[in-house]
């Protein structure tokens, strides 16, 4: 890394440690370019407009109410030491706008800590349902005080499973229109999920991985059940972390989905 990089991410570092109370699990805004390419990327997995994609992340980033409550709620948390209570979606805006554009029936997360993915995709459920789509959430943890962020109104179209993640899989019956991998990031174990959920997916299931920017292991799973997968690396926007991603896993070409 040249000199004048070093001191620019030195600089972000400084910033972030005075205006931010995260430890782990860090929130951040896209740079603007980076926001593009995930709203092409897809556009080409779903089929869907760019403008009707913008829109869905205009919908989420809008959202008052939501905003609101992850800001009360993380204020009154045992977690509010370590939590930040302005939400910044970053790649939770792909999450949501898959979530509005397919309609899932069923959305599962293994890892949920605080929730924030969990308020979001919840929310996204409940305008699908508003528009005559009803759909479900489930998020998994092993640790019984994860998902604190979802209640209220959100706790009323998803719920949380406590253990290990591959044994409330193994109970979970499809179909899985969206999986989304996040618990244990050990290449072993994300590919043990993939390979326990692989008889719930539904034929028009879309799989996100995001321990993709680490491992193959969604890649391989992908090639092995003639899917098409893709990768967009986050690009946070001044901030010292240099991003996770999105590795999207979906049949192609894509059955099922709504069109516009």
């Amino acid at each position: 890394m040249a000199l004048g990089e070093s001191v620019h991410q030195a600089g972000k570092a400084l910033r972030w440690l005075v205006s931010s109370k995260e430890t782990t699990n860090f929130t951040y805004d896209l740079t603007s370019i980076n926001r593009s390419h995930l709203v092409a990327m897809l556009s080409h997995v779903t089929g869907t407009s760019p403008a009707r994609i913008e829109s869905y992340f205009g919908e989420l980033e809008t959202d008052r109410e939501l905003a609101r409550h992850v800001a009360e709620t993380t204020r009154s948390s045992a977690s509010s030491f370590k939590s930040d209570s302005i939400p910044r979606y970053h790649k939770r805006l792909g999450w949501y706008a898959l979530t509005r554009i397919l309609k899932p029936r069923l959305v599962i997360e293994t890892g949920v800590d605080k929730g924030l993915g969990s308020v979001v995709l919840s929310s996204a459920l409940l305008r699908n349902a508003a528009e005559g789509e009803p759909g479900r959430y489930l998020g998994t943890d092993i640790n019984p005080a994860a998902g604190f962020l979802l209640s209220g109104r959100y706790a009323k179209v998803g719920e949380i499973l406590y253990g290990d993640s591959l044994t409330s899989l193994a109970k979970i019956q499809g179909p899985v229109d969206i999986f989304i991998n996040d618990s244990d990031h050990s290449a072993e174990y994300e590919g043990r999920e993939y390979r326990e959920i692989l008889s719930e997916l539904s034929e028009r299931s879309v799989i996100l991985g995001d321990n993709a920017h680490v491992t193959d292991e969604l890649q391989k799973f992908s090639e092995q059940q003639g899917r098409s997968f893709l990768f967009w690396q986050e690009a946070p926007a001044n901030h010292w972390y240099r991003g996770a991603g999105i590795g999207i896993s979906w049949k192609s070409p894509s059955t099922g989905w709504p069109r516009e």
